[in-house]
C-alpha cells in the first residue's frame, strides 16, 4: 500500500479477467436481454394500443388494409430502434468476460463496465464491501482504501470511474442480479474468500 504520505503502486491490470481463478462470475446475457426486452415491450405498448385503436375504429377495408400495413411497419422501425442499441450493449458487456472473480489473495473486477479491462486488488487493500441498488441493477460495490490506486488507469476508464461513482459511490462495481451466478452464491464467495481482511455490508 505505500508509505504514509506516499501514493500507493498502482493497482495491476489486465485486458480481461483470468478465468482461472477459483471463482469467476461472468455477465448472463439471457437475464439482462429477457429484462430489456420485457422494458422495450411495456415502451411500445402504449404507441401499439393508440394504433390498434384507430384501426378499430375505422370502417373503411381499404384505409383498414393500409393503416395495418402502416402500424406494422411503424411497430417494426421503433423495435429497430430500440432493439439495435440494446443489442450493442450487450454485446458489448458479453464480449469482455468475466466481470469479478475472488480468490484467497485478492479480487479482480472490471473497471469498465461495457469493456475487459480489469484491476486486480488484495483484500488488504480494499477498505469496504458493500451492496447497493440503481433502478433494476444489483451491484456489489468495492471501495478501495487508496482510491489513488487507480489514478493511472487512462481517461475513458476515468470517466467510466465517475459516472459509476456518482451513482454508486465507487468506481469499481459488479452486477449481483444479472451475472451467471446466483446473488447468494456471490455474496458467500465474497465472504468466504475475504476471510475478515476487509469490512462487508452485504
Amino acid at each position: 500500500m505505500g508509505h504514509p504520505g506516499y501514493p500507493p503502486p498502482p493497482a495491476p491490470t489486465a485486458k480481461r479477467i483470468p478465468e482461472d481463478q477459483p471463482f469467476v462470475v461472468r455477465p448472463s446475457v439471457a437475464k439482462r436481454g429477457l429484462v430489456m426486452g420485457a422494458v422495450a415491450l411495456v415502451l411500445l405498448s402504449p404507441i401499439i394500443c393508440l394504433a390498434g385503436l384507430g384501426l378499430a375504429g375505422s370502417t373503411d377495408p381499404d384505409m383498414r388494409a393500409n393503416a395495418a400495413l402502416g402500424i406494422v411497419g411503424i411497430f417494426v422501425c421503433l423495435l429497430a430502434a430500440i432493439g439495435l442499441p440494446l443489442g450493442i450493449q450487450l454485446w458489448l458487456i458479453a464480449s469482455g468476460g468475466p466481470v469479478l472473480a475472488l480468490s484467497p489473495a485478492g479480487l479482480w473486477i472490471r473497471t469498465r463496465p461495457t469493456r475487459g479491462q480489469a484491476v486486480w486488488v488484495p483484500w488488504e487493500a480494499v477498505g469496504q464491501i458493500r451492496r447497493r441498488r440503481w433502478s433494476l441493477e444489483k451491484m456489489l460495490v468495492v471501495q478501495l482504501r487508496d482510491p489513488r490506486m487507480l489514478q493511472n488507469l487512462g481517461a475513458y476508464t476515468a470517466l467510466d470511474s465517475s459516472m459509476l461513482n456518482a451513482f454508486y459511490g465507487s468506481g469499481l462495481v459488479s452486477t449481483l442480479n444479472f451475472a451467471d451466478r446466483s446473488e447468494q452464491e456471490i455474496v458467500a464467495a465474497v465472504t468466504h474468500y475475504s476471510a475478515g481482511r476487509c469490512p462487508i455490508t452485504l
